[in-house]
């Protein structure tokens, strides 16, 4: 049935399938190796850092402690490094007073310790002063004090103490190949005679005195392997050198801690029929590894995800809770500054390396350690392939929401299988490759839908493109199963009409050249300033604008944008006066009225000429309100519909009018500002001035006028306490009637 479907579908869309088959070849041939991309490899670390960290188990492993050489232990016990004595006595605190089962050591004791001074006394003793006994006598009887590296050789003896050394392997080191004492090969070369083993081999080595390696229960190297990115996500568990094979730091520790004298190896047949390693076997647990026995370190959370204790308070005896070291494996490493052993990890940019250690150790113990064995990449390619022909069969056959939504499903449905494999198996199932082939069969198919469909939309653009902002047209673009109709219709819509005061007087001062310059230079900040706010410009009538919000896209909050359209206008007009007054224009001032209510949009006209407008009454209350901006000296005033609209602003109440043309009341008043942004002081103004009009609609004309003679004298610029302050003299002068409802009538528009 699948593949009846991909015929069907590859017939009726030959030219899309073809070119989504040839994006499928590209990821399968990527999984075969057949060639390799690296930005897919780069990828795949990325996507398996991220897997690291959801699945880390976090919390802090108490069995793997770490003895911190930290900057407390450098100021107490002095600078680094430390005399062997010092260090004997460390040994010794730990394993006698605190009782630590096994301890691995992340520093290389590769030179002698001189600082005892045994080295001059001896030679005094074979030069100037050996013809005297007594100094002879002496020095005998010094030489095993002040002898720090025997005393350290000794500390070590009959404990279980792993040392660490360091492989070389860059050609710069050839001169220096060997200092030190390498241990016992943990493999060597006569048990790797049939295996076909590839593995990091070393061109020398970095270890420790002879007399400590003997001494010493067993050494472990602490390279690690960086990826190409620099981050540290493996550890070589063994290392080459002359054809034998040194086991690492922590498999060292792993090793003496469980008591295991060997390790295994767990080798299969290549399809060659060479023999080829699996994984290490350590007493019963099993270490999962790649073709050149690296191991993924298990990281279990950020730093500090072992327990640390300072090195100073072992040597003093003050650590505060022995058990923390009783019977447990402990870690000598260093995070003092300067002798910190940084490394770049998945899970930190900025890692101890000793804690790197730690994480593997635990990662053993626990039989955590995550496998990439060589089937995962049949499994790959058996991935890429169904999700690959499935998305090819069907894609083409979808909507682009049922194909949004269903790759969507697929995505989330390859990472949580993914997940599952992680967690369940402890297999790392590339995941980057079938993210990205998912992705790319997605993006392919909607933009070949893309351009088929561009007819639609170039026809939509036709449509409407003459009548509404570009802005507009692109989101109505990207939303054509909507029905966009241009027919008349009735909504719940918002109107604004601005319109510059004293343009007569303007005009005549200025020659048809600057005026035309200076309307360009006003109103197109302007129409920018509403189409930012999702208004849709209806025309220019001379300096006058009419815009609308609320089609023909829906607009929940027209009056919103429509309110903050219109302080925008005003504020944007004010910073433009000094360039006006620079290019020796005159001042501008508009007045802006906005009203809410249904309004009648559509295409309308005659046959001749037609327009997307609106009509009704309630556009013309909002031209009325324009028009009496200058009567109250305010340059906006909005009607109680627009305020209830848009109820997160400050409003000034100005007045009950009845506009030319209207018989019904209306309450007008200015917007101040958003809630959060109008200033204590205006806040209180306004109480005061509400507190007033109170008094004014109640008839208490004498205090009344006390609170409006306040005001004008405090505010003596604001027109309005003015008017207030005149109409409370008149009907002081002559009360009104007593079916006086406060309104005041304009005659005029």
């Amino acid at each position: 049935m699948l593949l009846k479907n991909l015929l069907l579908s590859i017939k009726r869309h030959a030219l899309r399938s073809i070119f989504s088959l040839c994006v499928l070849l590209f990821f399968v041939a990527h999984a075969s190796k057949i060639w390799e991309w690296s930005f897919i490899e780069e990828l795949e670390m990325k996507a398996y850092d991220a897997r690291l960290e959801v699945t880390m188990p976090q919390g802090v492993d108490d069995r793997v402690v770490i003895l911190d050489i930290d900057e407390k232990s450098l100021s107490e016990m002095g600078r680094w490094p430390w005399n062997r004595k010092i260090i004997s006595q460390l040994f010794d605190n730990l394993f006698d007073k605190y009782h630590a089962d096994v301890l691995g050591i992340d520093v290389v004791f590769a030179e002698a310790d001189e600082s005892s001074g045994l080295k001059k006394l001896e030679e005094l003793g074979r030069n100037n002063l050996k013809h005297l006994p007594q100094f002879q006598e002496t020095l005998n009887n010094l030489r095993t004090t002040l002898d720090y590296d025997a005393l350290f050789a000794d500390s070590m003896k009959n404990r279980r103490i792993v040392l660490g050394y360091t492989f070389t392997n860059s050609l710069e080191t050839l001169q220096d190949a060997e200092i030190g004492k390498l241990p016992a090969p943990v493999i060597p070369q006569e048990q790797l005679a049939d295996v076909n083993l590839s593995r990091i081999e070393a061109n020398g080595f970095v270890a420790n005195l002879p007399i400590f390696q003997l001494s010493a229960r067993s050494a472990g190297h602490f390279n690690s392997s960086t990826d190409s990115d620099g981050i540290v996500r493996r550890v070589p568990m063994l290392y080459g050198y002359k054809g034998e094979l040194y086991e690492s730091l922590s498999l060292a520790v792993t090793r003496v801690a469980l008591g295991v004298s060997q390790i295994d190896m767990n080798v299969q047949q290549t399809k060659d029929g060479y023999l080829s390693l699996e994984s290490l076997i350590l007493q019963n647990r099993r270490i999962p590894v790649d073709r050149l026995i690296q191991a993924l370190v298990p990281y279990r959370g950020k730093h500090h995800s072992f327990t640390y204790i300072s090195a100073s308070d072992v040597f003093q005896g003050k650590v505060a809770n022995p058990e923390l070291l009783n019977n447990k494996i402990v870690l000598l490493g260093t995070t003092a500054q300067g002798l910190l052993d940084l490394r770049a990890t998945p899970v930190e940019s900025i890692y101890p390396g000793v804690e790197i250690h730690a994480n593997l150790i635990a990662g053993i113990l626990d039989g955590r350690i995550m496998d990439n064995p060589a089937y995962i990449q049949g499994m790959e390619v058996l991935l890429l392939l169904s999700i690959g022909l499935v998305m090819i069969t069907f894609l083409p056959l979808f909507s682009p929401l049922t194909a949004t939504l269903g790759t969507a499903l697929v995505l989330g449905g390859v990472v949580w299988l993914n997940l599952a494999i992680w967690v369940q198996l402890n297999l790392v199932l590339p995941l980057s490759s079938t993210l990205l082939l998912i992705l790319s069969l997605f993006l392919f198919n909607m933009s070949y839908g893309y351009f088929v469909e561009s007819t639609g939309k170039r026809h939509l653009t036709k449509l409407f493109g003459q009548y509404i902002p570009p802005e507009l047209v692109d989101e109505m673009s990207k939303n054509l199963g909507n029905d966009f109709s241009m027919e008349g219709e009735s909504r719940e819509m918002t109107v604004l009409f601005s319109d510059v005061r004293g343009f007569t007087t303007i005009s005549e001062g200025l020659n048809p050249k600057e005026l035309s310059a200076l309307m360009n230079e006003f109103l197109t900040p302007m129409t920018r300033i509403i189409h930012e706010h999702r208004g849709t410009i209806d025309k220019y009538m001379g300096d006058a604008i009419m815009a609308f919000w609320g089609a023909p896209l829906h607009d929940v909050a027209h009056a919103e944008h429509a309110l903050e359209a219109g302080l925008a206008m005003i504020a944007r007009l004010h910073e433009m006066q000094p360039l006006f007054k620079e290019k020796g224009w005159p001042e501008i001032k508009i007045g802006v009225g906005l009203n809410t209510g249904s309004m009648s949009v559509g295409n309308m006209g005659s046959e001749f000429r037609m327009a997307y407008t609106v009509l009704g009454d309630a556009v013309n209350l909002g031209s009325r309100l324009e028009g009496i901006t200058k009567q109250y000296g305010v340059q906006i005033i909005v009607s109680e519909t627009t305020k209830d609209a848009a109820p997160h602003f400050v409003y000034r109440h100005l007045d009950c009018v009845r506009v030319k043309g209207k018989d019904r009341p209306v309450a007008i008043f200015e917007p101040l500002g958003r809630e959060l942004q109008v200033s204590l002081e205006e806040l209180n103004e306004l109480a005061v001035y509400h507190h007033a009009l109170e008094d004014y609609r109640h008839q208490q004309w004498r205090k009344a006028k006390a609170q409006f003679a306040q005001l004008r004298a405090a505010h003596p610029q604001r027109l309005l306490y003015k008017i207030y302050a005149e109409r409370v003299d008149y009907f002081i002068e002559n009360p009104p009637s007593l079916e006086w409802d406060g309104v005041y009538t304009f005659t005029t528009k």
